[in-house]
């Protein structure tokens, strides 16, 4: 590709942003995050006017497909520059080499403690999004059994799901080892929504249930009132309010602080509560402020609704860059949008303005082409 003299080619390769360069020493864990969990296909159906209708035929004007579930977290995390492991199982079949090459090869989260399963067909989702809403359908096989054997490798942090009644046994081995553990939870369909089913909950470095969730678990009418109640219970509580916002306190530092959601056009929430963790996570391990983790991390979930599907939609540093560019230039417009940058002046210490012509590898939008065409068609 040719460019005018003294001009950069805008996507010529550039050292990628590293939030936890000024931390890693030769002694850290190889790994900053490891998490486990269930990879599907997901196919993504956009541009529907309305929901389908029994007995007829709905067209879509768009459609995407990226390795969905636990993928999504995975994929947002490697975004944002850490160093991400996963232990999963892939199929064999087309959809499994597909979900493995996109995050191998596409999103350069290790593979090494996954493994691929002869004779097991990749579980698929396939969803509709439309008004603002989505719904899905999903196939899957019996799933083989757990990738975790033993003790996970050694990480900064760990990426876990509680879910009431059930204990994870690599939870514990990690936390032991030195992991921080960051974990969400699961909907309690039992209805009893006691803290004392969460076996693993004592083990969480910090605890990120929306607000939905944490009021029932703390008997609570407010957010507020809840994260209030989850600080007694763990080191880190932070309870998410959609588009409004979070809160968290960090009694580690004894910070507490509430952030305000982003407005935007939201097209597609998919994965945007683990976009919302990575971004969190990414906060944590480098040592900001609380008010600075948290507004990060609605910085990130802000901008993935504002596309459709859940890893697709992931943002990196380069669309993080090009946000914050464009709230500098926004901040002689009045109050909020100087208010705004202030907020985030943060992001000027981390994103130099080389950034903004940054291209990055992303998982196509069809399967039907494989990762490593892509280059050439970027």
């Amino acid at each position: 590709m040719s460019t005018t003299a003294g001009t950069p080619d805008p996507i010529q390769p550039i050292q990628p942003i590293d939030p936890l360069a000024a931390l890693r020493a030769s002694t850290d864990p190889e790994h900053d995050v490891y998490l486990t969990g269930t990879v599907f296909l997901d196919i993504i159906f956009t541009g529907l006017d309305h929901a389908p209708v029994r007995g007829t035929e709905s067209w879509a004007r768009g459609m995407g497909s990226s390795p969905g579930g636990i993928a999504n977290m995975a994929t947002a995390l490697a975004r944002l520059g850490l160093h991400t492991t996963l232990a999963a199982a892939f199929g064999t079949d087309v959809y499994g080499d597909y979900c493995w090459e996109s995050l191998a090869l596409g999103e350069g989260v290790d593979l090494t403690p996954s493994r691929r399963v002869a004779g097991w067909h990749s579980p698929v989702t396939v969803s509709m999004a439309y008004e603002g809403e989505r719904t899905m359908v999903t196939h899957e096989h019996p799933a083989p059994p757990p990738a975790v054997r033993g003790a996970p490798p050694r990480s900064r942090a760990c990426v876990a799901t509680f879910e009431p009644g059930r204990q994870e046994d690599w939870v514990r081995r990690a936390q032991a080892r030195g992991s921080k553990i960051f974990a969400d939870v699961g909907w309690d369909e039992t209805g009893r929504w006691d803290p004392a089913a969460l076996p693993d909950l004592p083990y969480a470095h910090a605890f990120l249930p929306n607000a939905a969730e944490a009021q029932r678990y703390t008997r609570t009418d407010s957010p507020e009132r809840a994260v209030r109640a989850l600080a007694e219970l763990v080191p880190i509580a932070v309870v998410t309010r959609g588009a409004e916002g979070a809160v968290a306190i960090d009694s580690l530092t004894g910070e507490r602080a509430e952030v305000p959601g982003l407005s935007v056009d939201a097209l597609d929430p998919t994965g945007a509560g683990d976009v919302f963790v990575a971004g969190f996570m990414t906060g944590t391990l480098a040592g900001w402020p609380l008010a600075d983790r948290l507004a990060f991390a609605n910085l990130t979930a802000a901008l993935s609704v504002q596309h459709f599907g859940g890893s697709l939609a992931a943002p990196g540093w380069p669309e993080v860059a090009a946000w914050w560019h464009r709230a500098r230039r926004a901040a002689d417009g009045g109050a909020d949008a100087a208010g705004l940058a202030r907020r985030y002046g943060f992001l000027g210490d981390l994103i130099p303005d080389r950034v903004r012509g940054c291209a990055r590898l992303r998982a196509l939008p069809t399967i039907g082409f494989r990762v490593h065409d892509s280059a050439q068609r970027s």
